[in-house]
């Protein structure tokens, strides 16, 4: 073991605190901004208990309007980090946040399938960018031995997002049962749309463009930073050019694994509530509270497999076992006969795949840089977001055929366990990789 001396440590330990201190300015709006974008991204599976009936949508129809947001990721995710890399993220960031807040609250006026779809897809539009963004941004400010905690503490937003849209979807839907003569579903999505509106602002006034220009930092310290950024990448194989990108085999093969990563999540989460009620819970309330926990559990799993991959330095591994693990729990699901083994199923699947996520996003890291990092970073989610919006309308389709989700949730399984193959299949040389 290196032993390192006192000067050594001195350095150290002035560069924890410093990073410390970036955690603390940079994190905690970006952290609440991804609550706000998950909690408006997946209340539709809670809208859904009720506004089917009302609207007299089928299955299909709502797992089709379900995926069809992750087709606006799909065709805007570049051009929407692109356009970061030029202008910066404070306004770009803050513009996406205010588009989907008006976007999601307009959801509550939607009448036919049609409109429905429509909405979906320019909440898609609106929010393409967001994460890889964030992730680009903060590849910035940390480098590649410290990202792993700081994108699992960011992702861990969407687990508190999970956490906060059950009950609170749960309330909002018995509290404001048809009053107003608003319907329950039109209710949450007007009060859990203007949140957006309101951090967007404090976006505007809080994010720094860049290290080289914020106050909270001496010049020393910046100096310091640029150097520890700038070292970390410099020593790291990479694409720089936007054509090497798009023909770097290590950067699909990581958008490879993040889509069977997605099929796992959004197969489950936009249908949580549904299971939930189809194993005998009846109260809105209730199903509330118990949509909870599998983000209670991803949480847990964002945070142990961020620190742990970060101390073995090694991410693979990581990320393969739980792609088994989620696809496990996928399968549980479907073939358990009582209806707490098929919640802990839930709980399971949701944890292994969301908890792997940030993983993904801090191996990207090792192969680009610059203005390619940022269309990398966007080709990747938009791969991905076919998981988005294959899972849920093959849910739908199944459950029209054949009234069971059993054949697609099997077969989703079966694919989500190839992200572990293309995963391993990624180069084990180099740190953190």
């Amino acid at each position: 073991m290196k032993t390192q001396s006192l000067s050594e440590l001195v350095e150290k330990h002035a560069d924890d605190a410093l990073f410390q201190r970036l955690t603390w300015h940079l994190l905690p709006v970006l952290f609440v901004s991804y609550v706000v974008a998950y909690i408006d991204r997946v209340n539709v599976g809670f809208a859904k208990l009720q506004m089917l009936d009302d609207l007299h949508f089928s299955a299909s129809v709502y797992g089709l309007g379900s995926g069809i947001f992750f087709l606006g990721f799909l065709l805007f995710e570049i051009p929407s980090n692109l356009i970061l890399y030029r202008v910066g993220a404070r306004p770009w960031l803050t513009r996406i946040m205010l588009t989907w807040g008006i976007i999601s609250v307009l959801t509550m006026f939607v009448r036919t399938p049609n409109q429905f779809y429509i909405a979906r897809f320019l909440l898609g539009v609106a929010e393409a960018g967001f994460l890889p963004g964030v992730v680009y941004y903060l590849s910035q400010w940390f480098p590649q031995d410290r990202q792993g905690r700081v994108i699992s503490m960011l992702v861990t937003a969407a687990a508190l997002g999970g956490v906060l849209v059950g009950p609170l979807s749960g309330w909002i839907m018995s509290y404001f049962s048809d009053s107003e003569r608003l319907h329950n579903w039109q209710w949450l999505f007007l009060l859990q749309g203007i949140p957006a509106l309101m951090v967007a602002l404090v976006l505007w006034v809080t994010l720094p463009d860049s290290p080289t220009n914020v106050r909270w930092l001496s010049s020393e310290e910046k100096k310091r930073l640029v150097s520890l950024v700038g070292d970390a990448q410099r020593h790291l194989p990479r694409k720089d050019k936007i054509r090497e990108v798009l023909f770097e085999s290590n950067v699909w093969l990581l958008a490879l694994t993040l889509l069977a990563v997605n099929l796992g999540i959004y197969a489950v989460i936009f249908w949580t509530p549904t299971i939930i009620r189809d194993a005998g819970v009846s109260s809105l309330s209730n199903i509330g509270y118990i949509s909870a926990f599998p983000y209670v559990g991803s949480a847990l799993a964002m945070l142990l497999l961020g620190r742990s991959s970060d101390y073995f330095e090694e991410r693979r591994w990581h990320i393969a076992v739980t792609c088994v693990v989620g696809a496990l729990g996928l399968v549980l699901t479907t073939i358990a006969n009582g209806p707490e083994i098929r919640i802990a199923g839930v709980i399971v699947a949701t944890s292994a795949f969301i908890g792997s996520t940030p993983l993904v996003w801090a191996m990207s890291g090792n192969f680009m840089s610059g203005r390619a990092a940022a269309t990398g970073l966007a080709l990747i989610n938009a791969v991905a977001a076919l998981g988005g919006l294959v899972g849920p309308y093959v849910m739908g389709i199944a459950k029209d055929l054949t009234g069971s989700t059993t054949s697609a949730v099997l077969a989703i399984a079966a694919i989500a366990m190839m992200g572990s193959f293309c995963v391993l299949k990624l180069p084990a040389t180099g740190k953190h990789s």
